[in-house]
């Protein structure tokens, strides 16, 4: 039972009652007696609300910052009619923007008004649906576990209350900013496609066809047996090989979610917490969209000191989707990064030669201690690319120079500069290829550096 406010004024009118006209206990019973009657007759008269049935329906997944709306359909069972007041309960992150009721149910005025709660009135044996706008603020899974109904009396000085279970889950998948950048670089792989009859030739390319000789081909593509089949009495048509970028390659994408990937990169551009794993997703995708679209197989792997998810060997049709959907429960965890369990699990999981992505962090102390030792592991078998998102906080420091406290700031961010090189001249001596951007520009980055391997045949 739940009292409302027209409980308490009636009982601050029967306060100036007992002051004023009969101010003796009599008139405190008195006042007493008239709420306690009036809040029996509203609890008694109250539609029951222990056989209300719901029904959930509506999105069970959304991109991060995107609109979902899930629907809950109550139903009253009972020969009486309810008229509640209904609480979907919701956690904040689940970003709950507005409501909305079916017909014959209160409509909020202005529906971008943040407002859980509905009033809505169920005839006996009806039914209602109630709309909930939810705008999730965090990636992961966003849990309704339960529903508080309210039903009062006619009065409405009181009403009966009762919390069920009603649960529902929705998916708050990463937002996938970068895929504005993926019809550009898609035009490269076309291009790459047209033109590597004059610009590719090597161990790691695909035959694809003859054609012509014309002027600027690279004489070390001409076919000298097709040559001398195609002579007519002392005349010779030249003829070149034409080659194509590899394709059916397997790509692995590691993503590294130690206590690295919980640094704040000191932007929210990617409309996210701001932390580094949440770039390194968006650049995942990208690539992850990418290469699908190049013909090969991209398999991932999240890893810090034990495996938290991995996606292998999906169906192309279905990798994107699973891919996505794996990152969506991602956090990082605060332990440190367990480089030769990374490297074993690697190891295991692609036992051919692939192109390894990794996105973890050029941080010179867990390098040091952790990949540097152990890259070379990987790299006698593998393609290796290690990708880093670099602080824009770190470039702005370093412009300050106004006053002392500026110019120990940019002191400071011209080492972490020096070290985060260090790190990758050491990386690239190991014959890795070494990504290091701001997160605005990470996820480009990356897919160009796959585009150039591509370009140079070596995956």
């Amino acid at each position: 039972m739940a009292l409302t406010w027209r409980a308490g004024a009636l009982a601050a009118l029967g306060a100036v009652f007992v002051g004023l006209v009969l101010p003796s206990w009599i008139g405190i019973a008195v006042v007493v007696a008239v709420i306690a009657v009036g809040v029996a007759i509203d609890v008694v008269l109250a539609g029951p609300v222990r056989t209300l049935t719901f029904a959930r329906s509506g999105d069970t997944t959304v991109r991060l910052g995107a609109t979902a709306r899930v629907q809950l359909v109550v139903t009253n069972p009972s020969a009486r009619p309810v008229r509640a007041l209904i609480r979907d309960a919701w956690p904040p992150s689940a970003g709950l923007r507005g409501t909305a009721g079916s017909p014959g149910a209160n409509r909020l005025a202005d529906p971008t008004i943040v407002q859980p709660r509905h009033a809505v009135t169920i005839p006996a044996g009806e039914r209602r649906r109630i709309e909930s706008v939810l705008v999730p603020t965090r990636r992961g899974d966003r849990q309704a576990e339960h529903v508080s109904v309210r039903s009062f009396g006619p009065l409405g000085l009181a009403a009966r209350q009762r919390t069920m279970q009603s649960p529902w889950r929705v998916r708050v998948l990463p937002p996938f900013l970068s895929r504005r950048h993926l019809p550009s670089r898609l035009a490269r792989l076309r291009e790459l496609d047209g033109r590597t009859s004059l610009l590719v030739r090597g161990q790691g390319t695909e035959f694809d066809s003859l054609r012509d000789y014309t002027a600027g081909d690279d004489v070390r593509s001409i076919d000298w047996r097709a040559t001398a089949r195609r002579h007519i009495g002392d005349h010779y048509d030249v003829v070149v090989r034409t080659w194509r970028p590899e394709r059916d390659r397997s790509i692995l994408i590691v993503l590294d979610t130690s206590r690295t990937a919980a640094g704040r990169i000191g932007t929210e551009d990617l409309g996210t917490d701001g932390v580094r794993l949440d770039a390194a997703l968006d650049a995942a995708l990208l690539l992850t969209a990418l290469a699908l679209r190049a013909g090969d197989r991209v398999d991932l792997l999240a890893y810090d000191r034990r495996i938290r998810t991995a996606v292998t060997r999906a169906p192309a049709s279905q990798t994107l989707a699973q891919v996505t959907n794996a990152m969506a429960t991602l956090e990082p965890e605060l332990v440190e990064l367990d480089a030769r369990g990374l490297v074993t699990t690697v190891l295991n999981r692609a036992p051919q030669r692939s192109l390894v992505v990794l996105l973890t962090s050029l941080d010179s102390a867990p390098m040091a201690e952790g990949l540097l030792p152990v890259i070379n592991r990987l790299t006698t078998r593998h393609e290796v690319v290690v990708a880093s998102v670099a602080d824009p906080r770190i470039e702005q420091m370093a412009q300050g120079r106004s006053n002392a406290t500026e110019v120990y700031e940019a002191a400071s961010a011209e080492r972490a500069r020096a070290e985060r090189r260090h790190v990758a001249d050491l990386l690239a001596k190991h014959r890795v290829t070494v990504v290091d951007q701001p997160p605005t520009l990470i996820a480009p980055a990356l897919a160009d550096a796959y585009l150039a391997l591509k370009a140079a045949g070596r995956l």
